[in-house]
């Protein structure tokens, strides 16, 4: 499955999941009308006749209680996790890394996971670390690539090496890139709903309980609140058994994904066979690990009493599949304090090999100084995808920055420098008076430090310059909300310095925008709204009307490379032709993006073929052309990996 097929096919596993909820709900509300008439209706009927067994009144009163108590349950627990993975991630007791971190398994994980965003070319998500966790497990969960984060286990971090690390990492990126993030936030808020009868139930136990008059038999509330508990298995049994049917199948496909981007299949084997080795294996200690067991790389709980209902396949069968030659035996792991003291003096070496610092970062690909060889009709199956050679770059571009460089793309301010430093004009009398915006807003070290990133960043191929900006978003994410808004408004005054926006900068800025307001200007969560091509054809004018211009001195030629896109709508498309460079600026293509981000998969799929084309309507895709695709491709939400020559 393709990348647009994978998020289709976790946009339609929701529909299931709605589906197990009516009925879940439906034997809920059953259940519970019969406890309550049995309750308060059967003692006023002759024995032995049924009469009680139906009251209309009582019936929609018990269905509309039950479901707002379940509805209400599952609209409480979406709101709560709202801001995506880092709600979860602090809820199971995580803490945020700091980027700018000393300790050395930190920057291991942090290395990793900068390693494989580069390579994925998604931004870099939240990490954090569960410090009280010495299990092996891991999790990834966000509603987007926005608000996605990685979480690991303390026993993650520190007993596995960096190859197991690594694939332990690629199998959660496996997750944000095919869509299973949202689904699973979403199936947290479902089951939450479902439980909630049984939390009503432990309150009127206890409530019945302390009460005097229960235990002179007066009182039913103890006798409703067991028998809500028992109802409460109802939701559990269903909550269990969806997250079976969406977790287990999902968590071999990621090792595979795993397999595939890496092209290491020992270092994930091996991070299974730790945890089949290790006694605390991959089981959470948390009181709230039951809330998002369907998220763990391993099983985070115990084992399940029926093989139907476990949320992971077996350990054995997940290794097997991965190595065929698994014994099944799993070597014994020392516990973190048994390898602290048999280690004790030894300095950290790393697994794994990788560059050494230099001061030229490789570049990208091979641009031909010009353009670039890539087919059109490559461009679509490179979304979502991602391949070892290009970990292997990722790997080596990480590891080619000094480190006086990524202490500054770690730390909050130094991230904000790096952005200005980006978008710095090479115009002297333009730069002068972007220095004096940047001296007024933020003083004069960070005029400095921009100046120095401006060095640095000269001396870059300029395929560099995405995944900067992209390793810049962690740091960011820091920044405290008065100096967002300094930094937000800064970005656009140096942009405008110019009185006009190249490419570039509209990529920077729609790139900021997108991963970084979300955080400090929340707004609703976007949802699929266009099923079909129709309604969003005035927006595909605009935007494919915009990379025609782009690369074209003239309108002939822009319009050709129009009509070579067109067709890929798929749409029946008429009514569509070349605007004039006024109506599809930068400013317009901003607000066709947002509108064409909430359209399904398949017409995402579509609408990037028609733009490749557009593009590639010369034969070639020059690097400003490569980037505004890139740029659009993430304000689509599908990411693209670097371009890199031979693929």
């Amino acid at each position: 499955m393709d990348f647009f097929t994978r998020q289709d096919h976790a946009r339609r596993n929701t529909k299931w999941l709605v589906a197990w909820f009516i009925l879940a709900v439906v034997l809920i509300i059953a259940a519970v009308y019969l406890v309550v008439a049995v309750t308060f209706l059967r003692s006023h009927y002759e024995p032995g006749t049924v009469g009680w067994l139906w009251n209309t009144k009582l019936f929609w009163g018990v269905a509309g209680s039950t479901f707002a108590i379940i509805f209400g349950g599952t609209l409480y627990k979406m709101a709560d996790l709202r801001e995506g993975g880092g709600a979860v991630a602090s809820m199971l007791g995580g803490k945020l890394i700091d980027p700018k971190t000393a300790d050395e398994d930190q920057r291991k994980l942090l290395n990793v996971v900068e390693e494989m965003s580069i390579a994925s070319g998604t931004p870099v998500p939240e990490i954090y670390v569960l410090h009280r966790e010495n299990a092996i497990n891991a999790f990834a969960a966000g509603h987007t690539t926005n608000d996605a984060a990685i979480g690991v286990t303390r026993g993650c971090m520190r007993l596995l090496n960096r190859d197991e690390l690594q694939g332990v990492i690629a199998h959660e990126f496996s997750h944000i890139l095919n869509g299973d993030m949202r689904l699973n936030l979403r199936l947290i808020g479902i089951i939450h709903g479902i439980l909630g009868l049984a939390i009503l139930g432990r309150i009127l136990l206890r409530t019945g309980s302390s009460d005097s008059s229960s235990r002179k038999g007066g009182n039913p509330l103890p006798l409703v609140g067991l028998a809500l508990l028992a109802i409460g298995s109802i939701g559990v049994f269903f909550g269990r058994l969806m997250k079976s049917a969406v977790s287990r199948q999902r968590e071999f496909l990621a090792d595979a994904a795993a397999v595939q981007f890496t092209r290491n299949p020992s270092g994930l084997a091996g991070a299974l066979k730790k945890i089949g080795g290790y006694a605390a294996g991959s089981r959470l200690l948390t009181a709230r690990a039951e809330e998002a067991s369907h998220l763990y790389f391993g099983n985070g709980l115990g084992e399940a009493w029926f093989n139907l209902m476990a949320t992971h396949p077996p350990l054995d069968q997940r290794i097997r599949a991965i190595d065929p030659a698994f014994d099944g035996k799993y070597p014994a792991v020392l516990s973190i304090e048994a390898q602290e003291r048999q280690n004790a003096g030894i300095p950290y070496e790393p697994a794994g090999k990788a560059a050494k610092p230099s001061a030229l970062i490789p570049a990208l690909m091979d641009w031909d100084r010009e353009s670039a060889d890539i087919a059109a009709g490559e461009f679509v199956a490179r979304v979502g995808t991602t391949s070892p050679k290009h970990l292997e770059y990722a790997v080596n571009f990480r590891a080619s920055l000094p480190e006086k460089t990524l202490h500054t793309l770690h730390d909050p301010i130094g991230a904000a420098a790096t952005v200005f430093a980006l978008v710095l004009s090479s115009d002297p009398k333009v730069q002068q008076e972007q220095r004096q915006i940047i001296q007024r807003e933020f003083g004069d070290a960070v005029e400095a430090q921009t100046l120095e990133m401006r060095g640095f960043l000269a001396a870059q191929d300029a395929t560099a310059r995405l995944p900067l900006l992209m390793l810049t978003l962690s740091a960011l994410r820091q920044l405290p909300p008065a100096d967002y808004n300094r930094f937000d408004t800064s970005v656009t005054a140096l942009v405008e310095a110019d009185c006009e926006i190249d490419v570039f900068e509209f990529t920077v800025q729609k790139a900021l925008r997108r991963h970084l307001a979300p955080q400090f200007k929340p707004a609703g969560r976007s949802v699929p709204q266009y099923y079909s091509m129709r309604p969003l054809l005035p927006d595909c004018a605009v935007l494919l009307s915009a990379l025609a211009y782009t690369g074209h001195a003239n309108r002939s030629d822009a319009f050709r490379a129009l009509t070579a896109g067109l067709p890929q709508l798929r749409a029946g498309v008429t009514g569509i032709s070349l605007l004039e460079p006024e109506q599809c600026g930068l400013g317009p293509v901003d607000q066709a993006l947002d509108r064409l981000a909430l359209a399904v998969p398949q017409i995402k799929k579509n609408l990037l073929d028609a733009c490749a084309h557009t593009v590639a309507a010369d034969a070639t895709i020059k690097p400003a052309e490569a980037e505004l695709l890139r740029a659009i491709a993430d304000a689509l939400d599908c990411p693209i990996p670097p371009f890199l020559k031979g693929l």
